[in-house]
């Protein structure tokens, strides 16, 4: 500012101070309307804004209901605002939507701390404008010790080759003082351009910094596991097939919907009526039929329950469809789709899938919790293979009885167990081996089925695994702290985390760990822990984390370390929400923005209104004004400046009567 000719840069003709109360209350009016749409992720701008028309957009429409709720906004805002301060339009949106985010994303750089650990999530995938997107998440642990994952921003990129993916992470990351050397871990799918030991993304990293370690996403690991062992067994690929079949027959039409439904309807008052069935607070909901997803390996599971659930419902609308379809082809299909349904081998497939994908979908759902930790994510591998093993060696009785009750209530053929199993057309000349069916159904299918996904989850998931998240167990408070190890966490520490640590430090985390272990096992606090999240909760909650400083920095780095990128696909379906088929021409930093305050909006929720006004005032010199001189002055210009801007200015600055 000229401190010599202040009216260079203010406007010569200074509002009273009831002028500029208006003028705040305007901007206030759009900056909430601005914060709700973007918070709900819907669109601001109409077809028609005019004045004439009947729907001006959500934003106009939204300040409007806000001027009708309230009289001293209708005084201020649209037709009673001056022509050159109405504050709707799209490039006054944009700017505030921009002033918005931009303090969204400081108060995360400010969660992180200045020199504070991080790593990155990264995946991309295509927009409704076919453009390629890449989103970037932060996973960092806060000062409260919680892991915390944020969306960071969203990038255009013209080609997915890791230099160019790299070049445009960098780029965000710099702009906001993210600095490399502090990148503690890389989380991406499995990819070649991200996962490559040469020119892969991670690749790049490391050799800027050799310790953002990579850590193939759990949950795309599992789902490559799961879909290994469904196309090695012949009986499950089969299924699968069919069960796709049934969901597209009963799906197809509107009027087969509504007849499955009323089925399960009439079936329920049925089973209520018999007392077969409890209530509860919604519970005997009337569901549909769902289609497995291809890429989501948690859509089988549903998939499978819903057919389970509606199996009688469905039974009976083939049946009908069957004997009463409008055309021969059409009962003949739904009567060939009935047929392969009510047979044994997809009942039990049905059955057997239904049991084994219990274990691996809640081990998919917990391991896209953005709060896991490495550590507990490979115990939780472990224990879904224990799950596993324990259903092969000893849970064959169980199931086969439940196959039985099943086949018994859905009036299913259930071939003799004990008689000799047969292939083909049963001619002597094709029979094989002399087993009987029991044999069959345990041995070759039973068994093959579980073997070949405890073989996936053992090639994907080696017990062995890499030294870094071995050596992390060490740190394990489970089992009172069982597989604790002053000599590994050492290791940990001087091996994979030499900058984090100097030798002097080292020496000193030896010696810490000592006595560490001796409160551990004294303090009541510290009893039944089973995760290091909540382990470091509880050393900041008793002040421990100050004593043992050292300690609370190696906790952190570990659980720095990325699980899953699963933050990365729910920030795809909110850029789904935004950009839509309605809403393909947005830009990129629009949208960045939109994306940033409706997954952010926990934090967009604490931004006040006034710093927006701020710093809304502070871009450029505004044709009204928003802030009192009388304040704004006293701020900026030295008392011989202020006393003469004020005598010059008297007359205008005297309210009127």
């Amino acid at each position: 500012m000229d401190l010599k000719n202040p009216s260079h840069h203010i406007d010569k003709v200074v509002q009273t101070p009831q002028e500029v109360a208006n003028n705040r209350l305007r901007l206030t009016t759009t900056i909430e309307a601005i914060r709700y749409l973007a918070n709900q992720g819907m669109a601001f701008r109409g077809d028609d804004e005019s004045y004439d028309s009947s729907n001006r957009g959500n934003f106009i429409e939204l300040v409007k209901a806000f001027a009708r709720m309230n009289v001293n906004i209708e005084k201020v805002v649209l037709q009673n605002a001056p022509l050159n301060a109405q504050y709707i339009s799209n490039k006054i949106q944009k700017e505030i939507l921009s002033i918005y985010s931009t303090k969204v994303r400081k108060r995360i750089r400010d969660e992180i701390g200045e020199d504070g650990k991080f790593c990155i999530l990264v995946d991309e995938a295509l927009d409704d404008s076919k453009k390629e997107q890449m989103a970037i998440i932060i996973r960092f642990v806060g000062c409260d010790g919680h892991i915390q994952e944020r969306f960071f921003d969203i990038v255009s990129v013209h080609d997915t080759n890791s230099p160019t993916l790299k070049s445009d992470i960098c780029k965000v990351l710099g702009k906001h003082n993210l600095l490399v050397s502090n990148m503690r871990g890389q989380g991406y799918d499995g990819a070649s351009n991200m996962r490559g030991e040469w020119s892969g993304l991670q690749a790049l990293f490391l050799k800027d910094c050799p310790y953002a370690y990579y850590i193939h996403c759990f949950a795309h690991r599992l789902q490559l596991a799961l879909n290994g062992a469904a196309k090695e067994v012949g009986l499950v690929w089969r299924f699968f097939s069919m069960l796709n079949n049934i969901v597209n027959f009963v799906g197809a039409s509107a009027k087969r919907h509504s007849e499955l439904k009323l089925t399960r309807q009439a079936e329920i008052e049925e089973l209520l009526a018999a007392g077969r069935l409890g209530t509860a607070k919604g519970a005997n909901q009337i569901r549909c039929l769902q289609r497995p997803g291809s890429t989501r390996w948690g859509s089988h599971f549903n998939s499978i329950r819903s057919l389970i659930d509606l199996f009688g419902a469905t039974k009976t609308l083939l049946t009908d469809i069957s004997h009463n379809g409008p055309t021969s082809q059409f009962r003949g299909e739904a009567e060939g789709i009935k047929i392969s349904m009510l047979s044994f081998d997809f009942v039990f497939a049905l059955k057997l899938l239904d049991k084994t994908m219990r274990f691996t979908d809640f081990l998919c759902q917990e391991l896209q919790r953005k709060s896991q930790d490495i550590v507990k994510a490979l115990n939780l591998v472990a224990s879904t293979k224990m799950e596993l093993d324990e259903l092969r060696n000893n849970g064959w009785n169980d199931f086969i009885q439940s196959v039985q009750s099943f086949c018994e209530e859905h009036d299913i053929n259930m071939p003799d167990m004990g008689a000799r199993h047969t292939i083909g057309t049963r001619r002597s000349c094709q029979q094989r081996d002399c087993i009987t069916v029991e044999h069959y159904y345990h041995i070759d299918i039973f068994n093959e089925v579980i073997d070949y996904q405890l073989g996936e989850l053992n090639t994907r998931f080696p017990d062995g695994t890499v030294e870094l998240l071995s050596l992390s167990s060490a740190l394990d408070p489970r089992d009172a702290f069982k597989q604790f190890n002053i000599d590994d966490i050492c290791s940990l520490a001087e091996k994979f985390y030499p900058l984090d640590f100097t030798t002097t430090e080292l020496h000193a985390l030896n010696q810490q760990l000592g006595f560490y272990k001796i409160d551990m096992d004294r303090i009541q606090a510290f009893k039944n822990i089973d995760s290091i999240p909540i382990l470091l909760e509880r050393l900041i909650e008793t002040k421990l984390a100050e004593t043992y400083y050292l300690i609370d920095r190696l906790i952190r780095l570990v659980l720095t370390l990325p699980v899953s990128t699963a933050t990365t696909e729910r920030a795809f379906s909110c850029m789904r929400l935004i950009k839509n088929r309605l809403r393909n021409k947005i830009g990129d930093e629009f949208l960045a923005d939109c994306m940033l305050l409706h997954i952010e909006r926990e934090l967009a929720d604490n931004i006040d209104n006034e710093s927006i006004i701020g710093d809304f005032n502070a871009v450029k010199t505004r044709r009204v004004q928003l802030i009192s001189y009388f304040n704004d002055l006293n701020v900026h210009l030295n008392t011989y400046t202020w006393i003469s801007y004020f005598l010059d200015n008297l007359e205008s600055c005297v309210p009127t009567q």
